[in-house]
């Protein structure tokens, strides 16, 4: 629960200590921060009453000196700025502030120096600058997601502001979980470079004092990659569960917006998927499919059970029974409904979008050679009347990405028949990700046919067979993670930072992917830490992607690249 819970500790550290009524104050980010580990009803029990954004409390004059305000924000100029307004006409009785990451001197003097009526009861940092989606898996949500597509030329500023931001989540995770690791990088990426060694600079020179943390025999290692040595699994369809309902429907926060799919009832348009506060989505997070109908149908059957009993009131005991249970029965009743309305939505896309055939051919691309059999199959899914414009673009990518060298005739036929058959296709597209992310740029063995030992172990799965023919498909992180718990991450793919060397194996190990990260790779990343291997992976990356998020960064940044022409 590493990760839930050093987030959790430290919101219950800012509220248990404040009695009273309190109003909880926060920005665009944290909020998302609190959320995903905190429930609206654990923030009642803390006498949290009324939950505001910083922009929107700033509009309002009206005096709540009744109330005490605890201010939870990341420590942008912005944010210091929004708060120096607001101390100097203070509203509520009593200010607390945390900050999610290390202020600067000048910030507290600015601070300090609005605080006339001294109404600060405190001024602390907190280290939870990241969103904890599940316990091995964080993101930094980061908007301008395209930014690591492009080259540092093209826009110096809004660049750095990506890098800084990345630098300050991957601190913010370090303090929390008390450590100073080891920084490595994969060798092809400037971003992935430029990002560690500024990682390095900050743990090590401008801050070490704050990151001198018991030594351990052992340092725990950073691993900083680019989503380009792996733009596969990203563009995959996913069967699992998790996964599959961010690629259908989309997941933000551990939320689901339904009204993008549909007409549901008011309490139904967004629903929470989180592992921590559903026993069932915990307990089939990682399963297909195929799997999750059956367990929800037994999910349903003890619903059912329970619904019958509580029919049967004859007595005032029986009444009395029925009112105690009465929460449960709710929370019982809207978890089913919840359930069964995600896996009928997401049939009927599968069915609409004929999926499982796309799948089919998406999985032999990545997993499978066969040019031949691979050209033949995706030139009859273009064809297809029932196969939409984004699975079109998504295959001729796959396609693209693995024979990008052995077939460039059949490549040009596949970008003719895909620039004909969809409209939307954007042209150039496919080309623009060969370019950012084919086989010259990427660092590691993506298809697993470069190295002796990863051709014998594919054949080695091929021979043995594959229980799922959807997902077989394993992500390059995998492989990464196996390397490391084996002691084989080649020094030359990824250097170290520094004349800091590692001996030996880590026992912990976060791996950044600039660029995103997927659902299907936390669920490696979890496979791997109830495997027992003795390392602990925990994975982390600048958004959670899914295929249309990494088509859109992809657009955005060719957009960008067109304009700059002269530059890319």
């Amino acid at each position: 629960m590493v990760l839930v819970s050093a987030v959790r500790d430290y919101v219950y550290r800012m509220l248990q200590d404040i009695s009273g009524m309190k109003v909880l104050i926060l920005d665009s980010q944290t909020v998302s921060i609190v959320s995903v580990v905190y429930s609206q009803s654990e923030l009642l029990q803390k006498e949290v009453f009324l939950v505001e954004l910083i922009d929107s409390i700033s509009k309002s004059k009206e005096s709540m000196s009744h109330l005490k305000a605890v201010y939870f924000l990341r420590p942008t100029s912005e944010n210091i700025q929004y708060m120096r307004r607001q101390l100097s006409n203070p509203r509520f009785g009593e200010y607390h502030l945390f900050f999610s990451n290390m202020l600067k001197d000048t910030q507290i003097h600015l601070l300090a120096d609005s605080d006339e009526q001294e109404v600060v009861q405190q001024v602390q940092e907190f280290y939870a600058d990241f969103i904890a989606v599940d316990p091995y898996h964080f993101t930094l949500n980061m908007p301008s997601n395209h930014y690591y597509i492009l080259p540092a030329v093209v826009d110096p500023s809004n660049l750095q502001h990506f890098c800084d931001r990345a630098v300050d989540g991957i601190g913010a995770v370090f303090l929390a979980l008390k450590r100073r690791p080891i920084i490595r990088y994969s060798r092809a990426s400037d971003i992935a470079k430029r990002i560690a060694h500024e990682t390095a600079k900050l743990m090590y020179q401008q801050e070490s004092g704050l990151f001198d943390f018991r030594r351990m025999e052992m340092s725990p290692l950073l691993l900083i990659v680019d989503r380009r040595d792996d733009p596969v699994t990203p563009l995959l369809n996913q069967w699992t569960y998790q996964a599959m309902v961010h690629e259908l429907i989309g997941i933000q926060d551990n939320k689901v917006d339904l009204r993008s799919i549909g007409k549901f009832p008011k309490d139904q348009q967004e629903v929470v998927l989180s592992s921590e506060q559903d026993a069932f989505f915990k307990a089939n997070i990682y399963e297909n499919f195929g799997d999750i109908g059956m367990n929800i149908k037994r999910m349903v059957d003890d619903f059912q059970q329970v619904a019958k009993s509580n029919q049967n009131i004859q007595t005032i005991e029986d009444m009395a029974k029925f009112v105690d249970n009465y929460p449960e029965y709710r929370k019982m009743h809207g978890n089913v409904s919840k359930h069964v309305t995600l896996v009928t939505e997401m049939s009927k896309i599968v069915e609409e979008r004929k999926l499982m055939l796309v799948s089919e051919t998406e999985q032999d691309l990545a997993c499978n050679g066969g040019q031949v059999a691979a050209f033949e199959a995706v030139t009859n899914l273009l064809n297809n009347e029932s196969v939409s414009d984004i699975d079109r673009l998504r295959l001729v990518m796959l396609y693209a990405l693995r024979y990008e060298k052995e077939s460039p005739v059949q490549l040009m036929q596949l970008f003719n028949k895909l620039a004909s058959r969809s409209a939307k296709y954007k042209p150039g597209l496919v080309q623009f990700l060969l370019k950012q992310a084919g086989a010259d740029k990427r660092t590691g063995d993506l298809y697993g046919n470069r190295d002796f030992l990863n051709i014998a172990r594919n054949m080695a799965r091929g021979l043995k067979g594959v229980e799922n023919v959807y997902t077989q498909h394993q992500p390059l992180l995998f492989q990464t993670m196996e390397s490391i718990i084996k002691g084989r991450l080649r020094d030359v793919d990824y250097p170290y930072v520094g004349n800091l060397f590692q001996q030996g194996r880590p026992q912990e190990v976060v791996i950044f992917i600039v660029g995103g990260t997927t659902y299907e790779e936390s669920r490696s990343v979890a496979q791997l830490n109830a495997s027992n291997s003795g390392i602990r992976f925990i994975l982390g990356g600048t958004a959670v992607l899914n295929s249309k998020r990494f088509l859109k960064d992809l657009e955005e940044a060719q957009g960008i690249a067109r304009s700059n022409a002269n530059v890319v």
